[in-house]
Parts: C-alpha cells; sequence; structure tokens
C-alpha cells in the first residue's frame, strides 16, 4: 500500500496581519499533483487542518474542494484527524457526505468511523481510537488518536501532583491507549497509528501553538506503539523523525509559517509498506512560493538598495537594519514603498546609542518621556496615531484623578 503522510496545513493562517491562502492553495494544487503521479491509495492528514477554530470561509471551501480532489470522486481515501488548533465538531460536521467521497473525518480521541463503505473501499472493523481498511485487496490496520487535550484525558489531571507527575501521568495515559488499540494488529495486516501530540525531544519552531502546560502535555517516544510499522503525527512543524524511531515521522507543515522557519525546507512522507515488512519512506520536497527571509542590513542606505535588488522577488521580508540613530518613520515608508512584503523593520541600534538615551529626564514633560521611551525601546519613532492614543489615555487618567 501506497500513503502520503502530511499535516498542518493551518488553513486560514496569517503571518504580521498577512493572509497566507494563496500559497496554501497553490501547495494543495501540488498535492493533488503528487498523489495522483505517486498513486497514492491512501492520504494520511494528522490534524491543524485550519489555524483556528472558526477558520474563514475561503479556507473551509479550499478544505472541503482540496478533499474532493484528492479522493477523486472515492478512489483514494482519506483519513483526517483534529488538531490541537481545531474544532473537532466543527471538523466532522460533514462527515455523512464526505464518507461517501472515501473522507475519513475524525476529530476526538473518542471518535469512531463507520463500518461500512467509504468511498469505492470498505471500512471493515471500527471502533474507539481505531479502524481496519480494506483497500484494493489489502488490509490496514490504523490506530487513530486526534489531539488528546487535558480536558479529552481528563482522569489524568484530577490526580493531582507536580508538573513531572502530570507529564509521566499523560505519556503513560496515551501510552495505555495505544498499547491496548495495538491489540487490534495483525501478522497479514498493515499496521499504522496516527496521532497529535507532542513527543519529547521534537524539535520545535516558533509557528506551534504550545500544547503543553509548562511541559506537562508531552509524550514520551517509548509510549508510541513500537509494532506500527508507520506512524504519523502532526504538530511539530519541522519534518522529522522521532527520539530516534525508525517508525515514527512528523511531516511538518507544508509552508514556512514563522520567522523561525526561514530557509527551512517543506516535504511530505511517501510511504511504501506491506503486511509483516518494513515502511519503506521517503520525502517528497515541496514547493515553497513565498518564502520567509530576514535581511541583515547595515545602514538605512543599505536596506533601501537591497529592497530595490529584490523589488520583484515574491518573498515575506523580516528587515533588520544595523544603525546608531532612530529610523524615522519617513525611512520606513520609503522601505515599504520599495518592497510591499516587508513584514517587520527591526532597527539594531549601537549600544553606545542606548546609552546616549539614559538621561536627565526631570525637565521633560510625558509626551516627550513617552517618545523617547518608544525609541529606546523599538529603535523607530512613534507615529502620530500613537501618540494621539497615548495622549487620550493620559487625559482620561487625569480627569479621574481630579474626579
Amino acid at each position: 500500500m501506497k500513503i502520503l503522510h502530511t499535516s498542518d496545513w493551518h488553513l486560514g493562517k496569517y503571518l504580521e496581519g498577512e493572509s497566507r491562502l494563496d500559497e496554501q492553495e497553490k501547495f494543495l494544487e501540488d498535492l493533488i499533483e503528487l498523489s495522483d503521479k505517486e498513486d497514492i491509495q491512501l492520504i494520511i492528514i494528522a490534524g491543524d487542518i485550519y489555524d483556528t477554530s472558526n477558520p474563514p470561509a475561503r479556507a473551509e471551501k479550499l478544505f472541503f474542494r482540496s478533499l474532493k480532489a484528492l479522493s477523486k470522486d472515492g478512489q483514494r481515501v482519506i483519513l483526517v484527524i483534529g488538531g490541537n488548533h481545531d474544532s473537532p465538531d466543527r471538523l466532522v460536521s460533514s462527515k455523512p457526505l464526505a464518507t461517501e467521497q472515501g473522507i475519513i473525518l475524525l476529530g476526538k480521541p473518542s471518535d469512531q468511523a463507520e463500518v461500512g463503505s467509504v468511498g469505492n473501499h470498505e471500512i471493515v472493523d471500527a471502533g474507539e481510537g481505531f479502524l481496519e481498511l480494506s483497500i484494493d485487496g489489502e488490509r490496514a490496520v490504523i490506530l487513530t488518536l486526534p489531539y488528546p487535550s487535558e480536558q479529552r484525558l481528563g482522569e489524568v489531571f484530577g490526580r493531582g501532583g507536580d508538573e513531572g507527575e502530570m507529564r509521566v501521568s499523560y505519556s503513560k495515559r496515551v501510552g495505555e491507549i495505544l498499547c491496548e488499540n495495538a491489540k487490534k494488529y495483525r501478522d497479514d495486516t498493515i499496521n499504522l497509528a496516527t496521532s497529535h501530540l507532542f513527543v519529547l525531544g521534537g524539535e520545535i519552531t516558533d509557528s506551534e501553538r504550545p500544547i503543553q502546560i509548562g511541559g506537562g502535555l508531552t509524550v514520551e517516544s517509548a509510549h508510541l506503539p513500537e509494532v506500527a510499522q508507520y506512524v504519523a503525527l502532526g504538530h511539530l512543524h519541522r519534518a522529522q523523525n522521532v527520539g530516534g524511531r525508525k517508525n515514527a515521522y512528523y511531516s511538518g507543515s507544508p509552508i514556512q509559517y514563522s520567522k523561525s522557519e526561514a530557509n527551512h525546507r517543506k516535504y511530505v512522507y511517501v510511504v511504501d509498506v506491506e503486511a509483516g515488512k518494513d515502511a519503506d519512506v521517503e520525502k517528497r520536497e515541496l514547493m515553497i512560493y513565498k518564502p520567509i527571509e530576514v535581511w541583515k542590513c547595515s545602514g538605512v542606505e543599505d536596506a533601501i538598495v537591497k529592497c530595490r535588488e529584490n523589488q520583484l522577488r515574491d518573498v515575506w521580508v523580516y528587515l533588520e537594519i544595523e544603525t546608531d540613530r532612530v529610523i524615522t518613520n519617513s525611512e520606513i515608508k520609503t522601505l515599504k514603498d520599495i518592497k510591499s512584503d516587508i513584514l517587520s523593520i527591526t532597527p539594531l541600534i549601537d549600544d553606545r546609542e542606548s546609552e546616549e538615551l539614559e538621561q536627565d529626564f526631570t525637565d521633560k514633560n510625558i509626551i516627550d518621556l513617552f517618545k523617547e521611551f518608544y525609541i529606546s525601546e523599538n529603535g523607530v519613532e512613534a507615529t502620530q496615531e500613537l501618540l494621539g492614543i497615548f495622549s487620550e489615555i493620559i487625559s482620561e487618567s487625569g480627569e479621574d484623578d481630579e474626579a
């Protein structure tokens, strides 16, 4: 059986207020093409389909349109589980119609697939946390554990204890669930598992929303099912093997979603596996249509030159400028007029300039103090709009004191 593993689409996500839907649409077009080219029989999407529990209408439309194309009207099976960003109920709301198209939607750990037809294939057995598929004459048993939040595993946290005990309890409970359902595995079936969780030791980026309480909601790699031929994980945004386990992988996000992911390549995994044999796991690199870049410039003039040289390149830019003075609003406007996709401008101010800002403020009014404080913290001047808001707040505070 040939399987494609992907996750963490985060449809509807914004980066510093900028929508990523155009890039996400291009990724999904490529995924459809790749799935056809590779003759994929089963696609596993391991959670975080959307970026929020209330995604924009365009994101939902893109999701359903893409799933229909990926399933090829039921010729290919698609298994979708919920992540920590997804609303479980919203994710499975179209379940009856989706099943006809070969799409299995599971939002919570307790969700169960229904025995019967799934597109042109069949679910021959199912229960809480597992299902058995018949695809093109092959059988696959899949353990399914959508994002297991502390609420959904609430009995673990009812025991109290410190952070370390909570982490061990949570990890142990997840392990017990997977171990119990692994009893469904057989020698004559392809044995898989999928979940959306944070495995201890995984390499993180800045764009994952934390799912642990002080480190509590993490799972030790030893608690993943060792007998599974492949474990498809979601949550971490960098494609990686987990803790040296040859059978467990994060596919990562398909798009660079934060400054910390600049220069990261993006992948999906293609898994070729048959009963009783180790899975053959290969990466397939994805096209990054609008990469994130960090430009470090030695002064404003250097930054202007850099923007002009790269004006036509389709990239998101974090601009860092070494400077011994404040960057003015007019200079910021000039830079953004040249390169509209600048997400932020960060002055790297010389320490000597910072020292000069440390002076006697006793003879200055509060507005002047705020201006200088803003410059010292941000390296740029406060806008007139921000100064106006600050003045209103100060005025209202003064009126309250008089009252």
